[in-house]
């Protein structure tokens, strides 16, 4: 079965895309690190890769707010390659920065228009948050009753993930927005306790609305999320490593071996 190809979208500010890339090769695809002009440039196409990764960092710095200088270059640039790539049935992922960008370009929740309905702003503690939480999956889980979103099939149902993120409280454009996702099982992952329960701050670090931590889009090939499954693809990246039962891989690994299978059985 042929490699697929990951294209890990870089530009001025990303600081995530080595790591983004080393977790989707150990999982199997073959992963390049593109700059944002070589599409604006048409040097290279988005239909050369089957799948697209956001990774996290502070693109342009995150002027005006975070993330939207990038997302404005993909509605306003790139738009006629990103919806056929999502036309297409080919898969993204948008993390911490991704996440904000793929909210804030209107690829999420998701629409025709690819109008701006969710953001991602500044922590209710006012404070960049840089530590671990646990993550409750949200939706069936089996293969035989899968949730909607394909990167998440037979994931535990709680997940131990690192954040850091200054602009990570999400938040919905009114209510009809947040009962859409709910009804169409978009919400993907919460922020929670050990246990799984959902809980205020700090297990909720930003003040997310509902304890929002990932949502996808109605396909569940679109998955856009704050915490960082690159860096606990690897169990030692885990603080708690050596109390652990002896797994190589750590709690993201398993989001990274989905995207890449389903890819690979489908392009």
């Amino acid at each position: 079965m042929k490699s697929p190809k990951v294209c890990v979208l870089r530009t001025a500010g990303t600081n995530c895309d080595r790591e983004t890339a080393f977790a989707f090769e150990q999982a199997g695809a073959e992963a390049e690190l593109v700059h944002i002009n070589r599409f604006i440039q048409r040097v290279k196409a988005l239909d050369e890769y089957q799948i697209l990764a956001l990774p996290g960092g502070f693109s342009y710095g995150d002027d005006i707010s975070a993330g939207k200088v990038l997302a404005n270059e993909l509605k306003c640039k790139l738009a006629g390659q990103i919806r056929k790539f999502i036309s297409d049935g080919k898969l993204v992922i948008g993390i911490c920065n991704g996440f904000q960008i793929l909210v804030k370009a209107g690829l999420l929740p998701g629409n025709e228009a690819m109008e701006q309905e969710a953001s991602l702003i500044i922590n209710d503690s006012g404070q960049f948050r840089d530590e671990w939480v646990h993550l409750k999956l949200t939706g069936p889980l089996s293969e035989k009753l899968p949730g909607k979103c394909i990167w998440t099939r037979d994931m535990p149902s709680v997940i131990y993930l690192p954040i850091a993120h200054g602009e990570g409280k999400f938040v919905v454009a009114d209510d009809g927005v947040l009962k859409r996702l709910k009804k169409n099982g978009q919400i993907v992952f919460q922020y929670a306790d050990g246990q799984g329960a959902l809980a205020g701050f700090p297990c909720n670090p930003n003040g997310s609305r509902e304890n929002i931590a990932g949502i996808c889009d109605e396909t569940g090939h679109i998955l856009g999320m704050m915490p960082h499954p690159e860096r606990h693809f690897k169990a030692v990246q885990d603080p708690r490593w050596r109390n652990g039962p002896g797994s190589a891989f750590g709690d993201g690994y398993a989001l990274f071996k989905n995207g890449v299978a389903y890819a690979a059985k489908h392009s």
